[in-house]
């Protein structure tokens, strides 16, 4: 686990915040002033210099990443070329900073990140990351939703978070955190964020926009994906002709498109935050499976074996 740099009752908390919109991303942009605006924490950014939504947990692995001093006021900040798993990673490992910091904060992103959806979320991913190298973390959405939500959303987003930041780092002080290995936490904001409803503790659900594929013509038609939860239909996608259609000389485009819902029913990361609550969800990483399946699965294998050896004596 990393040492806790939280040394004395004098020291400054260290805070370090990436996301997967890119470092120039307002729901970034909104945590980092408010943190500063606290004048509690050290504030670091090591963030994507592009957007990298739904990249899930990918990291970079043959090639270099490319790294570049950004100015925000009051905080130490990089862009990378690389994925927020790779922020995450480098910005704790003291090649980039001088310290590890006491926690790792990834987002706000644009969208909610619940359910099913959690396992494509690069915002989770910047967390998750963290959490794998022992530095608490949590990763950070904001229910946006088209036509309804604005910018200074992001802002009360971040000042609605406060409280838990401060109580997650007053745990750590006092070494009464759970340890960084256990789990990370997965928090959502809901849409209507300046009335929400107070913070409640939720599980992963089952919920998932259902996607399938559409043939197009142009790269720029079709659905587009403002977060790992949120798809809205671009307005030209009614106009779309297919690709097969026109020609059939070239490479084929396809695009995904939103098929329907599945949505999950209550006591659910999900439901909770669409009744209006702040969702704070313990993550882990062990992908176990549920239920009875591993029971089964004991029954089943050598069930298998046993006829593929009965085969193979029938066969000599």
């Amino acid at each position: 686990m990393a040492e806790n740099s939280i040394s004395t009752s004098s020291s400054r908390p260290v805070i370090m915040v990436t996301n997967d919109d890119g470092i120039d991303a307002p729901g970034l942009r909104a945590l980092v002033e408010v943190l500063v605006a606290s004048d509690r924490y050290d504030v670091q950014v090591c963030a994507p210099d592009s957007e990298k939504s739904a990249v899930s947990h990918s990291i970079t692995w043959r090639n270099a990443v490319s790294v570049s001093r950004v100015e925000i006021e009051g905080a130490t900040a990089y862009s990378v070329s690389g994925t927020p798993a790779d922020c995450a990673s480098l910005g704790i490992s003291k090649a980039l900073f001088p310290t590890i910091p006491d926690l790792v904060l990834s987002g706000i992103n644009m969208g909610s990140n619940c359910g099913y959806h959690v396992v494509y979320s690069g915002t989770v991913g910047g967390a998750r990351e963290a959490f794998f190298n022992g530095v608490p973390s949590l990763s950070i959405s904001y229910d946006w939703a088209g036509g309804r939500s604005t910018i200074q959303d992001f802002k009360l987003g971040a000042e609605a978070c406060l409280p838990l930041l401060n109580a997650v780092l007053t745990e750590i002080k006092n070494k009464t955190y759970p340890e960084a290995q256990r789990c990370f936490l997965n928090i959502d904001l809901p849409t209507n964020i300046a009335n929400h409803k107070g913070y409640k503790v939720t599980k992963q659900g089952r919920s998932i926009i259902k996607m399938g594929w559409k043939q197009v013509i142009s790269n720029t038609q079709g659905a587009k994906m403002l977060s790992t939860m949120t798809m809205e239909n671009d307005s030209s996608a009614g106009a779309e002709t297919t690709a097969a259609s026109t020609t059939s000389e070239g490479p084929a485009l396809f695009k995904r498109e939103v098929k329907g819902a599945q949505i999950d029913g209550d006591d659910t990361d999900y439901k909770a935050l669409q009744e209006g609550y702040i969702t704070v969800t313990p993550l882990g990483a062990l992908s176990r499976a549920e239920g009875d399946c591993e029971s089964y699965f004991r029954e089943w294998l050598p069930r298998v074996a046993a006829e593929f050896q009965s085969a193979s004596a029938s066969a000599l």
